[in-house]
């Protein structure tokens, strides 16, 4: 056991029951190991789900509970059903935040539970994160971020835990991809949803597909654009992407980052 593995279950060990916000992705399964070896049946894991989430996410989130035996709800976000998050503001992942959290809140209280966590980490409290204050607000506790934990380390304690996919690359909602004050909509979701599921099947697995209306603009890792702009994936792409509705395809040579409309907003 390393040092950060016992910050990390010191935190969640003083809650002595929780439900654990698991969206799919490495940070939160690593919260929902430890909080699984601490707790022991004290722990329900809860996951939202909708149209702003990709797929296979959920399917991880199933795969992962089922191997721990932790009891693992579903629950619609009800984003899609908020005329504020519709509107797609800055503070977008506030609104979706608050939601969710009002659901894991009622969720605990059922079960006897009295923590809420998730998989906040230390790197994440230094980007645009208009979730954490809704995270404040409704007495969500962040293990990883209190622990001091970047990116890496918990990368890392992924793969002591023997999480297979703790090299995933990190995931966000279909939502980020729409530009603030666009408003969202199901087809513009689903033209998302496809479009990267289509790419990560040529084996781009870093990627993000940012819907500026009849334009689809393709972030890859600056590695893969010359395989991205050339015969077979080239002609591949363009045509698949105008079968979802796309009048422009184009891809971004500064390449995937974190947070692409938060810098250009």
């Amino acid at each position: 056991m390393s040092g950060n593995d016992e910050r990390v279950r010191a935190i969640i060990r003083k809650l002595d029951g929780v439900v654990v916000a698991l969206s799919g992705g490495v940070d939160s399964a690593v919260v929902l190991c430890l909080a699984r070896d601490v707790l022991g049946a004290r722990v329900t894991a809860a996951t939202a789900v909708g149209d702003i989430y990709a797929r296979a996410d959920r399917q991880r989130a199933r795969a992962l509970t089922a191997r721990l035996g932790v009891l693992h709800l579903e629950f619609p976000g009800g984003q899609l059903d908020d005329p504020l998050f519709l509107a797609n503001p800055r503070d977008r992942c506030y609104r979706c935040k608050s939601l969710l959290f009002q659901t894991l809140r009622d969720m605990a209280r059922t079960k006897g539970l009295p923590g809420i966590i998730d998989g906040t980490n230390a790197s994440d409290a230094r980007e645009y994160r208009p979730g954490l204050r809704a995270a404040a607000e409704f007495g969500v506790v962040s293990p990883l971020l209190q622990a001091g934990l970047e990116k890496k380390e918990v990368r890392s304690l992924a793969f002591r835990l023997g999480l297979e996919f703790g090299n995933e690359p990190p995931e966000s909602c279909l939502a980020t991809r729409i530009p603030y004050g666009d408003p969202l909509t199901p087809k513009k979701l689903e033209q998302v949803r496809a479009g990267e599921e289509f790419l990560r099947a040529l084996g781009y697995s870093t990627v993000r597909l940012r819907h500026h209306g009849e334009l689809a603009r393709i972030e890859v890792d600056p590695s893969e654009l010359t395989r991205l702009v050339t015969p077979p994936h080239r002609d591949l792409v363009l045509g698949y992407l105008r079968t979802l509705g796309f009048s422009f395809v184009t891809s971004d040579i500064a390449g995937y980052r974190t947070g692409s409309f938060d810098v250009e907003s």
